[in-house]
């Protein structure tokens, strides 16, 4: 709606998480820098967690980018699983045949994909998305596979994402030697003002802006304390906001811009002038209807 507008070769606030954008804030590059230091370093559990939107997908994505070839991953983003269903959700990301039978067969092809993978050298992750949805005797399975082991060496390490609540349930007394083991652990923080503004300013110049700010100072800040640094929460702000000045045939994001944004993505987004679509709205205040 407003790339042309802004000459934009694509829309620089998409929800959808896109390598292109990457942008790792202080915070997102402690998180995967402890990552893949307690991987390469064989550490047990390793947990990171952050409120909704702040980009725990980032930097999973991120680390999955990062780890080196020797690195095998298997990746659960369904947390709404029996422990059968985990167990033959793992094998499956991890490419190896799921028998038929009980969890101990389960479990033993597990156990064989895990010392052949360590015959060849190689190190096996399994990192759970959401993890906060797992529930206790869920939760106690996973710290089961922490059990595969040599003599050596541990022959699954695992990594839990998921929202605050997590930590809240691992300190559970029925799950405290799940929480004892865990030996990295990292929090993702909400932007401050000036990642906010660099956030967006590493968006629109990826989506082809030229090097001029489209925010006014004023815009800036009112789009930091609406958004509270949330990542998620700024995309949806800044596209609404830029379709707004885009309506206004102004030059840059104004104040009123981002008021008017945040108006649209509440209930009092007919107060402001907006209807439910903004594609509705865009054309209405186009023609000075809206």
């Amino acid at each position: 709606m407003y790339e042309e507008y802004f000459s934009l070769k694509e829309r620089p606030f998409s929800l959808t998480p896109d390598p292109d954008f990457l942008f790792l804030s202080g915070s997102h590059q402690r998180a995967l820098d402890h990552l893949l230091f307690g991987l390469e370093s064989g550490e047990g559990f390793i947990v990171v967690t952050g409120d909704i939107g702040v980009g725990k997908t980032t930097v999973c994505r991120a680390l999955l980018r990062r780890l080196p070839e020797r690195f095998a991953t298997a990746l659960v983003v369904n947390t709404l699983l029996t422990e059968k269903e985990l167990l033959r959700t793992v094998l499956d990301d991890f490419a190896v045949p799921v028998p038929e039978g009980t969890r101990k067969d389960l479990l033993d092809a597990l156990n064989r994909f895990l010392l052949a993978e360590a015959e060849a050298g190689r190190c096996p992750v399994l990192i759970i998305d959401e993890a906060q949805n797992l529930a206790p005797p869920l939760l106690e399975q996973v710290r089961l596979l922490s059990n595969l082991e040599t003599e050596k060496r541990k022959l699954l390490q695992i990594v839990l994402f998921g929202q605050k609540e997590l930590q809240g349930k691992l300190r559970l007394p029925q799950l405290r030697q799940f929480d004892q083991r865990i030996t990295v652990r990292a929090t993702i923080l909400p932007l401050d003002l000036r990642e906010t503004s660099r956030y967006i300013q590493h968006r629109m110049s990826v989506a082809g802006a030229s090097g001029s700010t489209f925010l006014s100072p004023a815009a800036e800040r009112l789009l930091h304390r609406r958004s509270r640094g949330v990542p998620r929460r700024i995309n949806q702000l800044c596209d609404r906001a830029l379709l707004a000045a885009c309506v206004r045939n102004a030059a840059r994001v104004e104040r009123e811009d981002v008021s008017r944004a945040a108006a649209s993505l509440s209930d009092g987004s007919k107060r402001a002038g907006w209807t439910a679509w903004p594609w509705r709205w865009f054309r209405l205040g186009r023609g000075g209807a809206a």
